[in-house]
């Protein structure tokens, strides 16, 4: 089975493990993204990095016929078991296990920036799209969008000044990232948005157990840390969070882009080729 790439490495955990740290969010960011790339009722979907199955999840609900994928095996696992009318994988972005222009649309959530090669991973997503079709991505905004990872960073750098700050060392949670890379394959129309969602967690402990299951680079450095070192990151996360005594909620902002495969002579005569060889 194909081996996670280095930064998925980070999501080796099980699918409710991650569904407490951040499906929370990207469940019904899921929701939100399949709508704005307008997936109906008999489209061909193809979901990329499917992670445990959130997008999947609202693909399926809306009627698609759903293909995903995903390097880790545990999530290709979660996800199958969730929806077994969905055809899932191992693979990664890179090299996408389907054939070519085999969906109408083909998505990615939160994924982007895992990615050991982002460009490719945009060309893999092309590749996979028939003329005509729609490629879509979204990604949280780290630098300020989303609370839960940006409190945890500006806490985790009031302790250590050189810690790994997702909103400097990741892409494309910025205004324009997305779309500059899909204009870089050669996609058009290319159309952008937010999306907002939030999560209510019942006190600090909730929160802070997501952190210490060591899921994404935020769980990762956390449980890397020594013990004293660990708990000046929490007191100063509570500090930052106003030191709430019970619940409290955390927005995230993500920030999306679609794009269209172009209708061309030279695509309808690669296609009808492959066709041919086929």
């Amino acid at each position: 089975m194909m081996e996670p790439v280095e930064g998925a490495a980070t999501f080796r955990v099980s699918g409710d493990a991650y569904g407490g740290f951040m499906g929370r969010y990207s469940e019904p960011l899921a929701e939100q993204f399949a709508d704005w790339v307008g997936v109906c009722n008999g489209h061909r979907v193809l979901d990329v990095g499917c992670g445990p199955g959130a997008l999947t999840g609202a693909l399926v609900r809306r009627g698609a016929a759903v293909a995903a994928c995903d390097p880790s095996p545990s999530f290709v696992e979660a996800c199958a078991a969730l929806h077994p009318a969905a055809d899932v994988r191992a693979g990664q972005a890179e090299v996408i296990p389907f054939g070519d222009a085999d969906f109408d649309m083909a998505l990615a959530q939160l994924v982007l920036h895992f990615v050991t090669d982002p460009d490719k991973a945009v060309a893999e997503l092309r590749r996979a799209v028939r003329p005509g079709g729609v490629v879509a991505a979204c990604m949280w905004d780290f630098g300020e969008g989303m609370e839960m990872l940006r409190c945890f960073w500006d806490a985790a750098l009031d302790v250590d000044p050189d810690a790994p700050d997702e909103g400097r060392t990741m892409r494309f949670g910025g205004e324009g990232e997305i779309a500059e890379l899909f204009a870089t394959v050669g996609l058009t129309d290319i159309e952008e948005s937010t999306l907002e969602v939030t999560s209510t967690y019942r006190d600090v402990d909730e929160l802070w157990s997501g952190f210490l299951a060591g899921i994404g680079p935020a769980g990762s450095y956390l449980i890397g840390l020594p013990d004293e070192r660990r708990a000046a990151v929490r007191t100063a996360l509570v500090q930052r969070l106003g030191t709430p005594q019970g619940e409290f909620t955390l927005r995230a902002l993500a920030r999306c882009a679609r794009g269209t495969v172009e209708v061309t002579s030279n695509h309808h005569l690669e296609h009808q080729q492959r066709k041919d060889l086929a």
